[in-house]
């Protein structure tokens, strides 16, 4: 392919972080301490099973927009009920919440992110607030040139918004920008607006033995980590 993007927009969650075995480790953690008979696998999943629901509310109109963190803390408060565990003081529930700014990136991340950095602009096209985002790049090394994405547009992917108003905030055009990801279904609607597309597997998110999670969109890469992909994008 002869012509490159000027921009990466990154989703983030799953794609450039661990979250799921980044949150157990914090629940396993706390359930060893407090003695609770709860897996932290299971309660990243039922946390992060929150998370498409909460925000198609705000997406369909049904509620004004208001950040990650916000959700997340609404979603956290729902799973500690359906589970039964209480006995959590508002501070520490407020530091469990905040578990997502401290997410573990995949091994390639932030070696794979650097070599891109050197010919092209680095945005997040995430959810995530700008906060969030900003606490975990200073956490796990991530190297952002822009933190861009729901909170900036006020529009939660897969809406237009997210995306074209991405493009906007850095003065680009959709088809100069490539839309990174591990998920078919964001790459879908990135691609049906325009933009570049380029897709990453990442067969640990959702389990540990792994499993096809394959590519099933015409997209304009597809690569197995972030290495390959800086290979492909020749930097």
């Amino acid at each position: 392919m002869s012509r490159k993007p000027r921009a990466l927009l990154f989703d983030v969650f799953g794609t450039v972080v661990d979250w799921r075995r980044s949150i157990a480790r914090e629940v396993d953690r706390m359930a060893a301490e407090r003695g609770w008979s709860i897996d932290g696998n299971d309660f990243a999943i039922s946390w992060r099973k929150l998370y498409q629901p909460a925000m198609e509310r705000i997406r369909a109109g049904n509620r004004g927009f208001v950040k990650l963190d916000v959700l997340h803390r609404e979603n956290l408060d729902q799973v500690l009920s359906d589970l039964g565990v209480d006995g959590l003081s508002e501070a520490e529930k407020q530091d469990l919440n905040l578990a997502w700014h401290r997410l573990a990136p995949w091994p390639d991340s932030v070696g794979g992110l650097n070599r891109m950095k050197s010919r092209h602009i680095l945005a997040t096209c995430s959810n995530g607030n700008i906060a969030l985002m900003v606490n975990m790049a200073k956490n796990a090394g991530l190297p952002w040139d822009v933190i861009l994405g729901a909170e900036v547009t006020q529009a939660y992917k897969p809406m237009q918004e997210c995306y074209l108003g991405s493009a906007t905030a850095l003065g680009l055009d959709p088809g100069e920008c490539c839309m990174v990801a591990a998920h078919n279904d964001d790459l879908a609607a990135a691609k049906s607006f325009g933009l570049m597309t380029a897709y990453v597997e990442r067969p640990l998110e959702f389990k540990d033995d792994g499993g096809p999670y394959p590519a099933t969109g015409d997209w304009n890469y597809v690569a197995a980590d972030f290495i390959d992909l800086a290979a492909q994008l020749d930097a």
